[in-house]
């Protein structure tokens, strides 16, 4: 069996790893993969978004199976493209992905199935976004319809912010075409939950529940990233919590999608808020999350790659999804000054016994040297019998990782630790 791996992160390096474990694959690409993921996989320089490039590769190389991991790709239709050229893959087709490439369209299809969501308004006009403002709930929550590197979401704490953040989406198009329409809805309390699920279009298999941490700085200070780093499994995810999930939002969001002629393909991840009125939807994910991935499946014990194959092949149902019980806990390493603007070229040293346990997602190879090429440059994953055994094995393991200008946030996992007392 021949694999191509569409994307080049942390999730993507976790994905790999993951599918290596069955003897079946004799060859995984990565398209484009990056430094680190070149220790497990061949990196074909195609960027991820290439779907051109992508179909052309994977029809040359007579692909028996694409993975299309990052949104981007998912949303422009690469699922699409290799499968009319007869490349089964998993990942939802690009009128399933809307589901997070349009946040209009995700709330909208909440609205109209009764799927538990925060109140909200929808905006394409600046102005009367501005009006609406000036009257607004405050705290209030600005999103942007498209895809935003998971940047696009401002909690607008004062009128002025809330202001401020529809300028900058509207007016000042800060993250482009995504910024033409917008969701502005009402701030919720709760703690957070990040659920992965395997779906083929009829049955919904949860994955181990999570719980990242987006802020910059220790004790959730500074600006929101795409993740600073993640435990599993939640702790806040209970089983009432998990079958309330299941019976009002999961198997509705499904069945919604499938009402729509969108059937839904692929890993759908649920961010979910559990407020006092009961869990609640924040967003859709049409992939797995990062760095979510990097905790959930190293905790997984069935074959990833079996699993996918159903999801595909609409066999989910008959498909055994196990997940070891166990702690997880990955610390991200970022380049000091991310989210913002940071240098690049640092030489990465990672010692060989600690390397299977190291996801890279911003690193290049030059020279027989790994170097810093990105903000979140790696993950490191440590999994054991408790939580605390774990947060305690992660950081061991990234004191013991060196390049310059490395940060990393201190006190990830002590919220579900508080949460577990």
């Amino acid at each position: 069996m021949k694999l191509l791996v569409v994307g080049g992160g942390g999730r993507e390096h976790a994905i790999i790893k993951k599918l290596k474990e069955n003897k079946e694959i004799e060859k995984i690409y990565a398209l484009p993969g990056n430094g680190g993921i070149a220790a497990d996989a061949e990196c074909v320089g195609i960027g991820a978004t290439d779907i051109e490039n992508i179909v052309k590769f994977a029809v040359e190389n007579s692909i028996d199976y694409a993975v299309v991991a990052p949104d981007d790709p998912l949303v422009l239709g690469c699922v699409d493209a290799l499968e009319e050229k007869g490349v089964p893959c998993f990942g939802p087709r690009s009128n399933a992905a809307i589901i997070e490439g349009s946040k209009v369209f995700s709330k909208n299809l909440m609205k109209k199935y009764g799927i538990p969501t925060a109140a909200y308004e929808v905006f394409s006009d600046a102005e009367e976004a501005l009006e609406y403002i000036k009257t607004a709930p405050i705290p209030t929550v600005i999103k942007a319809d498209g895809l935003a590197l998971g940047k696009g979401v401002i909690i607008a704490t004062t009128r002025e912010e809330a202001e401020e953040a529809v300028i900058s989406i509207m007016k000042e198009k800060k993250f482009g075409k995504s910024g033409n329409s917008i969701v502005v809805e009402e701030f919720l309390e709760g703690p957070e939950v990040s659920v992965l699920s395997f779906t083929d279009g009829k049955v919904v298999k949860p994955m181990i529940s999570s719980m990242d941490h987006k802020r910059a700085g220790d004790n959730d200070t500074g600006l929101n990233t795409g993740g600073m780093g993640t435990v599993a499994p939640n702790p806040y995810y209970t089983d009432a919590v998990a079958e309330e999930c299941m019976e009002k939002i999961f198997l509705p969001t499904i069945n919604a999608m499938n009402a729509e002629g969108r059937t839904f393909k692929g890993c759908l991840y649920f961010g979910l808020m559990i407020t006092k009125d009961g869990p609640k939807v924040i967003e859709y994910n049409c992939r797995f999350g990062d760095p979510e991935t990097q905790v959930v499946l190293p905790l997984l014990k069935s074959d990833l790659f079996t699993i996918m194959k159903a999801t595909t092949d609409g066999t989910l149902a008959e498909t055994e999804v196990a997940f070891d019980n166990k702690n997880a806990a990955c610390v991200i390493m970022a380049s000091e000054g991310y989210p913002v603007s940071y240098e690049k070229g640092y030489e990465i040293t990672i010692p060989a016994d600690i390397a299977p346990c190291v996801f890279v997602a911003g690193a290049v190879e030059k020279d027989g040297k790994l170097l810093t090429s990105g903000g979140r440059v790696l993950g490191v994953t440590a999994i054991a019998d408790t939580l605390q055994e774990a947060i305690d094995s992660s950081y061991q393991m990234v004191e013991q990782i060196h390049f310059d200008n490395a940060f990393y946030r201190h006190d990830i996992g002590q919220r579900a630790l508080k949460a577990k007392e």
